[in-house]
């Protein structure tokens, strides 16, 4: 077979014009600008608080990847779309992705074994102990040894919530699903999920806006709403300690519409907007705002909406008689009935405003979803553990906060304040520059070509007006 050179590459020419590319370029990355997410990580203390999570059991003496470096490391690597452990091995060598890290020796020449000169980063068998170390470990234990604490991480978001806030709010909405988690191998875990037809998890997640408060691993062989309640005697007294005024409202699907989380909500002064499954008895109650659709519909060929305020209970799982808000719908396709439970009053929320305004936006959920799903990589779950795939979703959770920040702070006021995190990344992070690392300066030297030059200059104005925020202690 013919040998190719990787030292130079011939392609077609270009008109009269050869055209040859080398690997001479010295040091160059194409993730020039992470150094937005520093920037944005050294005011909010993310990566820091992540790494306080964490507990090191190893010898000081003898380690060179410090759990701060190690974090930081498998984050901003996220971030910019290095989504599996197996990508470290040829980041080893990326300067910026050193730099982001927090390491002295951006090139590795100071490594202690000379097989690691010129590799400043660590490589996959490094990084896997902080998802692979088992709970019990301890500085005994052979090999590994950098033990998470799962209570701190399930705090840690909640925390990242309340501290985005400058004041507290009068009323916050929590939005809770469930989504499925596909799984290609024989995870511990692993089941059949009847409605989506796979092998998978279904992870409980909950967000106030584009905040997330909680990424929950789970099973599939469980009922969608398992956990809930746990969920809420958890996040609702922290919100409540900081913010002891605000007024708690959640929201779900009719997946999550079961006596006891709304008994739980009623006890305690939560308020919910809970979707309800259709059966006859609900149809027949809103016959004739059905009729009346449907006649509409008839007579105009135009999609038809009313509203019904209702008082409703199960012949046997609900423990009180219930609001009920009923929307009768008739389209081309039919008639679309669809029905809201809720403990909020006629005062509080019209019917058709309850249903439009705000059981409807629950929607705006399933977006953040797929954008931690698809652009932030939160179903490489494929770990033999449920543990160490609990702290892979922790680990994209992170990353996605960080980028949301990233939208919220540094893009506000311009045209991509709303855009997705793959935007984000291609037209703000995926920047080709030089580096030279000299004894007192870091150089980037970023490509002249980048089209977006003026975009990547109010980001990093606006950063540069963020206050830092203090490390809880």
């Amino acid at each position: 077979m013919t040998q190719c050179s990787t030292k130079s590459l011939t392609f077609q020419p270009h008109q009269r014009r050869e055209v040859v590319a080398n690997f001479d370029g010295l040091m160059i990355t194409s993730d020039a600008g992470g150094l937005l997410l520093r920037e944005l990580d050294n005011k909010l203390k993310l990566t820091s608080r992540v790494a306080g999570c964490f507990s090191d059991h190893r010898d000081f003496d003898y380690i060179e990847h410090s759990v701060l470096e190690l974090v930081r490391q498998r984050i901003f690597a996220l971030t910019l779309g290095y989504e599996d452990l197996n990508d470290h091995d040829r980041l080893r060598d990326d300067p910026l992705l050193a730099l982001l890290a927090g390491k002295d020796d951006l090139t590795g020449q100071q490594r202690a074994r000379e097989r690691d000169r010129g590799h400043a980063l660590a490589g996959k068998s490094t990084l896997n102990r902080l998802e692979l170390t088992p709970p019990g470990a301890s500085p005994e234990s052979r090999y590994k040894k950098i033990t998470a604490s799962c209570s701190d991480f399930s705090r840690l978001f909640v925390d990242l919530f309340l501290d985005a806030h400058q004041r507290p709010p009068e009323e916050i909405i929590l939005d809770f699903d469930a989504t499925d988690d596909p799984l290609h191998g024989h995870q511990l875990g692993r089941f059949f999920h009847g409605y989506y037809k796979q092998y998978c998890y279904l992870p409980l997640y909950i967000f106030c806006g584009e905040h997330l408060l909680c990424a929950q691993l789970r099973p599939a062989d469980i009922d969608a709403s398992l956990g809930t309640v746990e969920q809420l005697q958890r996040i609702v007294p922290l919100i409540r300690q900081r913010w002891p005024e605000v007024r708690i409202v959640i929201r779900g699907d009719s997946g999550f519409c079961r006596e006891p989380i709304m008994q739980w909500c009623e006890k305690n002064e939560v308020q919910y907007i809970l979707g309800l499954a259709k059966n006859e008895r609900l149809k027949e109650m809103i016959e004739a705002q059905r009729v009346a659709a449907k006649l509409f519909f008839d007579d105009t060929k135009q999609a038809a909406r009313l509203f019904a305020d209702l008082r409703y209970r199960t012949l046997k799982s609900w423990s009180c008689q219930r609001r009920v808000v009923a929307k009768a719908e008739h389209l081309s396709k039919g008639e679309n009935p669809r029905f809201v439970v809720t403990n909020l009053t006629e005062d509080q929320a019209d019917a058709r405003t309850l249903y439009e305004d705000l059981y409807c936006q629950r929607g705006e959920m399933e977006n953040r979803i797929k954008e931690q799903q698809l652009c932030l990589f939160a179903d490489r779950t494929s770990c033999a553990t449920m543990r160490a795939n609990q702290l892979r979703l922790w680990f994209s959770s992170v990353a996605y906060v960080l980028l949301a920040a990233l939208r919220r702070h540094g893009l506000q006021g311009t045209d991509h304040a709303k855009v997705r995190c793959d935007t984000i990344r291609v037209k703000l992070l995926k920047i080709g520059a030089q580096v030279r690392v000299t004894c007192r300066k870091v150089w980037l030297s970023l490509s002249e070509a980048y089209p977006y030059r003026e975009l990547f200059g109010q980001v990093w104005q606006n950063l540069q007006d963020l206050p830092p925020r203090p490390v809880p202690g």
